[in-house]
């Protein structure tokens, strides 16, 4: 069984590079394009992992945090942050809500591939 992963982002460009690199290393990819669809799909998917940005129209990633972590039924699922921010002030604010880890765009194939496999604990 192929780990399910929820990519968040508003760029189109970023979503394709994240189905490329995850597809070629047999995850199984779905996406959204705001956080407000990312949060209306999670259910129905019920991935093993997600994947959002900060920046993003409708709802931001801070707001995809606070909803997904907020029920407490999500609180198992890990979320990584993958974002062009960098500032300490938003890291924490991310682990605050909620956030598993935080990677920085441009993002590097193989060090996403190897976070992604250690918060989900799979071979993909």
């Amino acid at each position: 069984m192929k780990t399910k992963v929820l990519a968040i982002d508003d760029s189109r460009t970023i979503r394709n590079l994240l189905a490329a690199c995850l597809e070629e290393a047999g995850f199984e990819y779905f996406s959204a394009v705001d956080g407000r669809e990312g949060v209306d799909k999670y259910s129905d998917i019920d991935p093993d992992v997600v994947i959002t940005d900060i920046n993003m129209p409708n709802l931001d990633g801070f707001g995809v945090l606070e909803e997904l972590r907020g029920d407490g039924i999500n609180s198992k699922v890990p979320i990584l942050v993958l974002t062009t921010e960098s500032a300490a002030d938003m890291k924490a604010r991310a682990r605050a809500a909620g956030a598993t880890g935080w990677i920085t765009k441009p993002f590097d194939d193989e060090s996403l591939i190897f976070a992604l496999k250690r918060v989900t604990g799979a071979a993909a």
